[in-house]
C-alpha cells in the first residue's frame, strides 16, 4: 500500500503527523551572533501551527569561513548558541512538530568580502557567481577541521533540543563540491573515485554516530546536476547507498548549484529585475542600464524545463536502491502532484519550499479542502532578495523603495 499525504510517519523514530515537510530555506533573520531571531520563532512555530509534518530550518554554518555572503545566515559554531536555540525548539514542539536543523558549509559559494575570510574548495576553481577571487583548496588538515566542526555542529543540536540534523551535500556547497566531478580535481584520498569524493560525507557520518548514537542525521543531495563531470543521476544512486551504509536516515533529493541560475529553483521568467534590484555585481548600475540588460538577461539565463517535479526522476531511482526514507523536493505545488509522487513510488515525503513562504499555513488548507495548490507563481523573487533582508513573498513584484530592516517588516 502506497503511502498518503495525512498519515502520520516515522522518519528514525521522529514522529510526523502528515508526510509533508518544510524543506530548508535561507531566511536572511539569524541575529548578527547566528542565533536564530524572533523572527525566526515566529515562522517556524508559524508553518507548524499551520500543519507540517517538520520543519528544516535554513542553513546554519558550522564554521565561520562557511557563512554565506547573504545576510542573517543562522550559525552552529559556538556553544554560546544553544540557549538560544533550545528556546527555539522549545516553541516548534509546543505544537508537536519536530524541527531539523541543516548544518552547511558554503564552500566557494560565498565571498570573502563578506565573511572576512578566505574562501575554500577542495580545487581552486571559481566559482561563475562568486568569481571575486580563486577559492583556497583545502588541505588535509583543513579537512580535518571541516569534519570535526560538523560533528560539533550536530552535537549543539542535539543539546539544543532539536529532533535531527540534515546535512547539506546539494547546490554547490562545500559538500557538494566534494561529491562533484566538476568541482573537485583532487587525486588524492579525498577526490577521484566516488568513495574519495565521499569520504568526507563518511567522515562526518562516523563520527556523529560516534558521539551522538542514535541521533537522526539526514542528508539533502543534488539527484543531478548541468555541470560538465558533475552529479550524475547513476553517480547520486552509488552516493545514496553509501549513505544509507553511513547510517543516514533519510535522504531529501534535490538538484542544480548557483551557477546554473534558475536550475534549483525553476520558474517560467528569469527573475533579472529582482537581481539587478539587489545583486552585489548590478545593485548600483545606472537604472537606464538595468532597464536595458532585463531582456538580456532573460535570454542568457532560462529556467530549465519541466518547471514542476522536475526531481521525481532522480528521487525515484534513489528510492529504488536504498530502504531508507527518500523525500522529494523542487516544484510539487500541488495536492495532485503531492499525491502522485508519493503513490507513483518516487519518494516517501514531500518537501516544499516556495509554498511555504506565501502561505504558511498550506498544509492545514489542503488538508482541510481550502486549497488544492500553492499560491506560488515561481517568479523566485523569494531567492534573490534574500540579499537585502528577510525572506518573504514578493509575488514577482518589486517593492518601490529599498526593502526595509527585517526588524521592521510587518510578518506575513
Amino acid at each position: 500500500m502506497h503511502p498518503t499525504i495525512f498519515d502520520t510517519a516515522a522518519i528514525s523514530g521522529i514522529r510526523l503527523q502528515n508526510r509533508l515537510i518544510r524543506s530548508a530555506t535561507h531566511e536572511s533573520m539569524a541575529e548578527s551572533s547566528g542565533a536564530p531571531s524572533a523572527a525566526h520563532e515566529k515562522l517556524y512555530t508559524d508553518i507548524a501551527r499551520g500543519g507540517a509534518g517538520a520543519v528544516i530550518t535554513g542553513y546554519a554554518g558550522v564554521q565561520q569561513d562557511g557563512r554565506t555572503s547573504y545576510p542573517g545566515m543562522l550559525m552552529m559554531h559556538d556553544d554560546a548558541l544553544i540557549p538560544s536555540y533550545r528556546q527555539l525548539t522549545d516553541a516548534v514542539h509546543r505544537h508537536g512538530t519536530p524541527i531539523i536543523l541543516q548544518l552547511a558549509h558554503c564552500g566557494r559559494q560565498t565571498r570573502s568580502a563578506v565573511t572576512g575570510m578566505k574562501t575554500v574548495a577542495p580545487s581552486a576553481l571559481k566559482d561563475l557567481v562568486f568569481n571575486e577571487e580563486r577559492p583556497h583548496a583545502l588541505e588535509e588538515h583543513e579537512i580535518e577541521a571541516v569534519i570535526a566542526n560538523f560533528v560539533s555542529a550536530a552535537g549543539r543540536a542535539a543539546k539544543a533540543g532539536f529532533d535531527g540534523v540534515q546535512i547539506h551535500m546539494a547546490h554547490g556547497y562545500l559538500l557538494a563540491e566534494f561529491l562533484s566531478g566538476y568541482a573537485n580535481r583532487r587525486r588524492d584520498r579525498w577526490g577521484g573515485t566516488t568513495e574519495n569524493k565521499f569520504r568526507i560525507v563518511s567522515e562526518i557520518f562516523r563520527r556523529i554516530r560516534q558521539e551522538q548514537g542514535n541521533f537522526p542525521v539526514l542528508a539533502k543531495i543534488n539527484g543531478f546536476d548541468h555541470r560538465r563531470g558533475g552529479m550524475r543521476a547513476q553517480e547520486a544512486v552509488a552516493i545514496a547507498r553509501l549513505l544509507e551504509t553511513s547510517g543516514c536516515s533519510a535522504i531529501e533529493v534535490s538538484s542544480g548549484t548557483i551557477e546554473e541560475g534558475l536550475s534549483i529553483m525553476r520558474g517560467p521568467k528569469f527573475p533579472a529585475e529582482a537581481l539587478l534590484s539587489c545583486h552585489f555585481r548590478f545593485k548600483s548600475m545606472p537604472e537606464p542600464l538595468k532597464k536595458a540588460a532585463v531582456p538580456l538577461l532573460r535570454a542568457a539565463a532560462p529556467s530549465p524545463k519541466p518547471y514542476r517535479n522536475y526531481n521525481l526522476e532522480a528521487a525515484k531511482a534513489i528510492r529504488d536502491a536504498v530502504s531508507i526514507p527518500v523525500i522529494a523536493v523542487g516544484g510539487i505545488h500541488t495536492l495532485g502532484e503531492i499525491s502522485a509522487a508519493l503513490e507513483s513510488g518516487s519518494a516517501d515525503y514531500v518537501s516544499m519550499s516556495r509554498p511555504f513562504i506565501i502561505e504558511r499555513d498550506i498544509v492545514r488548507k489542503l488538508r482541510e479542502g481550502k486549497a488544492t495548490a500553492s499560491r506560488c507563481i515561481m517568479c523566485n523573487y523569494c531567492a534573490i532578495m534574500v540579499e537585502e533582508g528577510a525572506l518573504r513573498c514578493w509575488y514577482g513584484k518589486l517593492p518601490r523603495k529599498r526593502a526595509e530592516p527585517a526588524s521592521e517588516r510587518p510578518a506575513l
